[in-house]
């Protein structure tokens, strides 16, 4: 359903993203897992159609949506729920929903339509917070407003970036529940996490990003036998990033977003 094909891509002509490789099939989770700046919350924006490439496809149901434009890539199917949730501060839960349910001519989703009242079916705590402003919901409520949001624009695929971030840990399990369910009711889903643990609850597939490159992606279920490689590899990441921000010689390395 999704494939990231040899994406390079970065900010004001420095790469951060190294010829990136994802295979995503219909109906699976695939976890993103890796340190602060490996490059993950750029991925998102790339397949997102927020941040163009300076290679690669990215490819949605067969059709290449790379350096398209935001909103032909959330009509092609591909819906967003941004690091940091992002709702808008003085609008209404309902007038969120209704303004994500109100666009026109775009894809529906993998044999699942989302209407309001099947979201708040799902969600029922935003049943009760409709007048609420933005800025007046908990940020677990501003969670789950955000993936309403998304999903009332009928993706087919879902990216989720860093959707515990934040979150009591009650919460953060409540919203892995969601997203298992979600792939299970047919959408084809993007986590985005920097904790290992919270990724193999849900994840059918597990991929490490490191420095803009993926090194490791193999089976979620073989993490959950043997977590130790991937435990290495982030420690190893992170032990680099911390010896890569000292300053020497008047120089510092700093590290991708």
């Amino acid at each position: 359903m999704l494939r990231i094909g040899r994406v390079s891509a970065g900010y004001d002509g420095g790469t951060v993203l190294h010829e990136v490789d994802l295979h995503i099939a219909a109906g699976t989770v695939q976890a993103l897992v890796g340190r602060n700046g490996a490059g993950k919350s750029t991925l998102v924006h790339v397949v997102a159609g927020l941040l163009r490439p300076y290679r690669g496809v990215v490819e949605v149901g067969g059709v290449d949506l790379a350096g398209q434009p935001a909103h032909r890539v959330g009509r092609a199917g591909v819906g967003l729920v941004p690091q940091g949730r992002r709702v808008f501060p003085r609008l209404t839960v309902a007038e969120h929903l209704t303004l994500a349910a109100g666009g026109r001519g775009r894809a529906a989703g993998a044999g699942v339509t989302w209407s309001v009242p099947r979201v708040l079916e799902l969600l029922p705590r935003l049943g009760e917070r409709l007048r609420h402003r933005g800025n007046q919901l908990s940020g677990g409520e501003q969670q789950m407003l955000a993936i309403a949001r998304a999903l009332l624009t009928q993706p087919r695929v879902l990216l989720l970036d860093e959707p515990s971030e934040g979150l009591a840990p009650d919460l953060a399990a409540r919203v892995r529940e969601l997203v298992a369910g979600l792939a299970t009711a047919g959408l084809t889903v993007l986590l985005v996490e920097q904790q290992l643990s919270h990724a193999i609850e849900v994840a059918d597939r597990i991929a490490v990003l490191d420095y803009g490159r993926v090194v490791f992606d193999g089976s979620a279920d073989a993490v959950r036998a043997d977590p130790a490689p991937v435990e290495a590899l982030l420690s190893i990441a992170s032990e680099s990033l911390t010896a890569g921000s000292s300053t020497t010689a008047g120089s510092t390395t700093t590290a991708p977003r």
